[in-house]
Protein backbone atom coordinates (compact mmCIF):
# COMPACT_ATOMS: atom_id res chain seq x y z
CA UNK A 1 0.00 0.00 0.00
CA UNK A 2 2.47 2.13 1.05
CA UNK A 3 4.44 1.67 -2.26
CA UNK A 4 1.40 2.71 -4.53
CA UNK A 5 1.05 5.88 -2.51
CA UNK A 6 4.76 6.75 -3.25
CA UNK A 7 4.62 6.15 -6.79
CA UNK A 8 1.20 8.09 -7.37
CA UNK A 9 3.08 10.83 -5.52
CA UNK A 10 5.89 10.90 -7.68
CA UNK A 11 3.62 10.67 -10.59
CA UNK A 12 1.83 13.38 -9.57
CA UNK A 13 5.13 15.16 -8.99
CA UNK A 14 6.50 14.23 -12.30
CA UNK A 15 3.22 15.46 -14.45
CA UNK A 16 2.95 19.01 -11.84
CA UNK A 17 7.22 19.25 -12.82
CA UNK A 18 6.38 19.41 -16.44
CA UNK A 19 3.80 22.09 -16.83
CA UNK A 20 4.24 25.67 -17.80
CA UNK A 21 4.18 28.09 -14.55
CA UNK A 22 0.68 29.14 -16.05
CA UNK A 23 -1.01 25.79 -16.06
CA UNK A 24 0.61 25.40 -12.55
CA UNK A 25 -1.18 28.37 -11.59
CA UNK A 26 -4.01 27.41 -12.98
CA UNK A 27 -4.09 23.87 -11.26
CA UNK A 28 -3.21 25.75 -7.86
CA UNK A 29 -5.91 28.32 -8.12
CA UNK A 30 -8.37 25.62 -9.06
CA UNK A 31 -7.69 23.54 -5.66
CA UNK A 32 -7.53 26.38 -3.46
CA UNK A 33 -10.89 26.99 -4.78
CA UNK A 34 -12.20 23.54 -4.50
CA UNK A 35 -10.91 23.85 -0.72
CA UNK A 36 -11.67 27.77 -0.18
CA UNK A 37 -10.25 30.70 1.60
CA UNK A 38 -11.32 33.78 3.72
CA UNK A 39 -10.06 36.39 1.42
CA UNK A 40 -10.39 40.17 2.81
CA UNK A 41 -9.98 42.76 0.47
CA UNK A 42 -9.48 46.38 1.84
CA UNK A 43 -10.04 49.23 -0.79
CA UNK A 44 -7.92 52.59 0.09
CA UNK A 45 -8.68 56.00 -0.96
CA UNK A 46 -5.26 57.87 -0.25
CA UNK A 47 -3.75 56.72 3.25
CA UNK A 48 -8.04 56.17 4.19
CA UNK A 49 -9.73 52.57 4.20
CA UNK A 50 -13.44 53.46 2.05
CA UNK A 51 -14.35 49.52 1.90
CA UNK A 52 -13.89 45.71 3.18
CA UNK A 53 -14.93 42.75 1.46
CA UNK A 54 -14.84 39.39 3.32
CA UNK A 55 -15.27 35.72 2.84
CA UNK A 56 -14.11 36.74 -0.59
CA UNK A 57 -12.73 32.94 -2.20
CA UNK A 58 -11.01 34.23 -5.12
CA UNK A 59 -9.97 37.59 -6.96
CA UNK A 60 -10.30 36.39 -10.97
CA UNK A 61 -8.76 38.16 -13.65
CA UNK A 62 -10.80 39.11 -16.29
CA UNK A 63 -10.29 37.68 -19.50
CA UNK A 64 -10.72 39.80 -23.54
CA UNK A 65 -13.47 37.73 -25.48
CA UNK A 66 -11.52 38.07 -28.27
CA UNK A 67 -8.31 36.83 -27.88
CA UNK A 68 -5.84 36.00 -25.19
CA UNK A 69 -5.28 39.09 -23.29
CA UNK A 70 -6.62 39.71 -19.37
CA UNK A 71 -8.53 43.24 -18.68
CA UNK A 72 -7.36 45.34 -16.59
CA UNK A 73 -9.73 44.54 -14.23
CA UNK A 74 -10.29 42.24 -11.60
CA UNK A 75 -13.85 40.53 -9.80
CA UNK A 76 -14.72 38.62 -7.14
CA UNK A 77 -17.96 38.13 -4.45
CA UNK A 78 -17.65 38.93 -1.04
CA UNK A 79 -19.71 40.23 1.81
CA UNK A 80 -19.64 44.39 2.26
CA UNK A 81 -17.91 44.67 5.73
CA UNK A 82 -19.64 47.92 7.14
CA UNK A 83 -18.05 48.39 10.35
CA UNK A 84 -14.91 46.54 9.33
CA UNK A 85 -14.58 44.36 12.10
CA UNK A 86 -14.01 40.85 9.73
CA UNK A 87 -17.49 39.54 10.81
CA UNK A 88 -20.35 38.96 8.96
CA UNK A 89 -23.40 40.99 11.08
CA UNK A 90 -26.70 42.26 10.14
CA UNK A 91 -27.81 43.54 7.30
CA UNK A 92 -23.99 42.99 5.14
CA UNK A 93 -24.45 40.93 2.11
CA UNK A 94 -22.64 39.61 -0.40
CA UNK A 95 -22.30 41.46 -3.18
CA UNK A 96 -20.15 41.00 -6.76
CA UNK A 97 -17.44 43.53 -6.94
CA UNK A 98 -14.52 45.20 -9.92
CA UNK A 99 -11.71 46.86 -9.14
CA UNK A 100 -9.44 48.30 -11.56
CA UNK A 101 -5.57 46.80 -11.62
CA UNK A 102 -4.48 50.57 -12.11
CA UNK A 103 -6.14 52.91 -10.10
CA UNK A 104 -7.48 51.29 -7.43
CA UNK A 105 -5.09 51.04 -4.53
CA UNK A 106 -6.38 47.55 -2.58
CA UNK A 107 -4.60 44.98 -0.43
CA UNK A 108 -5.95 41.35 -0.81
CA UNK A 109 -4.96 39.00 2.12
CA UNK A 110 -6.28 35.71 4.37
CA UNK A 111 -8.66 37.35 6.88
CA UNK A 112 -6.55 37.35 10.42
CA UNK A 113 -9.65 37.19 12.54
CA UNK A 114 -10.52 33.74 12.37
Amino acid sequence: MNKIIVITGLAVALMFSACTQETQNKLGRSIQNWTGTDGVLDIYMGEKLVKRFIKIDKLSTAEATQGSNPRTYRYGYGYLDLNQNYKVDNGEKKLYFEISDYATPYIFYDNPGK
